[in-house]
């Protein structure tokens, strides 16, 4: 069995290295730091089918104070946290007739964020793309994870470490969250987003319902699309 993790050398990444490693697949690393660039669209080029493919790379916003932030920066954290999903998702596509694939998004996706607005948009991105592709790409699998705050070197981009601390916040294992890979990626489900939080069973979060139209005093059911 084969597998791919973008991001594979980060704290996470590793993680889910290590995890897919003990359930027996070769895991091919796919990370900046080795030579492949997610927001490349020339990079996925290459890339070839797997039984389950992690799209987990992602980063912080270069400065969290929009006033401050360079359009360089924001462009930046949109395009290796959006398009680095939504590519990989293309190509996967292409060239996969089954398996699975699981987006690393975030608690920051499902509530807001306002210590890194410009994070939580990404991940609010990558949540809505996993909903909504999930019809288009069948039979092949795609879920999101949305973890919590994750003890990984991220946190010491910001300071945040020491302000976690000092909150007594309890803070998710990489391990907690390869785990709940590995739930999202061998579940039944596809179009699912699983929270991920300390001290509870990872599980798909579920969205409230929207209020449908009305047509002469009728609620009427979803539009055609």
């Amino acid at each position: 069995m084969k597998a791919l993790i973008t991001g594979g050398e980060g704290g996470l990444g590793r993680a889910m290295r290590a995890r897919l490693e003990r359930e027996g697949y070769e895991v091919d690393s796919l990370d900046l730091v080795n030579g492949f660039d997610v927001t490349d669209p020339a990079a996925w080029e290459r890339v070839e089918a797997v039984d389950l493919a992690c799209l987990n790379a992602g980063i912080l916003t270069a400065d969290t104070d929009l006033t401050k932030l360079s359009y360089d920066d924001y462009r930046q954290a949109v395009s290796v946290n959006v398009d680095g999903v939504v590519l990989g998702v293309q190509r996967l596509a292409q060239v996969m007739d089954e398996g699975a694939i699981v987006a690393t998004a975030s608690l920051a996706g499902l509530v807001g964020m306002p210590l890194d607005a410009i994070y939580s948009l990404t991940k609010h991105a990558v949540v809505g793309f996993v909903r909504s592709i999930a019809p288009q790409i069948a039979p092949i699998k795609i879920n999101a994870i949305c973890p919590g705050i994750a003890d990984t070197p991220m946190l010491d981009k910001h300071d945040q470490r020491a302000m976690f601390a000092a909150a007594g916040f309890p803070l998710l294992r990489p391990e907690e969250v390869a785990d709940a890979m590995w739930l999202a990626a061998t579940s039944e489900g596809t179009g699912e987003c699983w929270f991920v939080q300390p001290g509870r069973a990872p599980a798909p979060f579920r969205f409230p319902n929207v209020p449908g139209p009305r047509s002469e005093g009728t609620t009427v059911g979803l539009p055609p699309i």
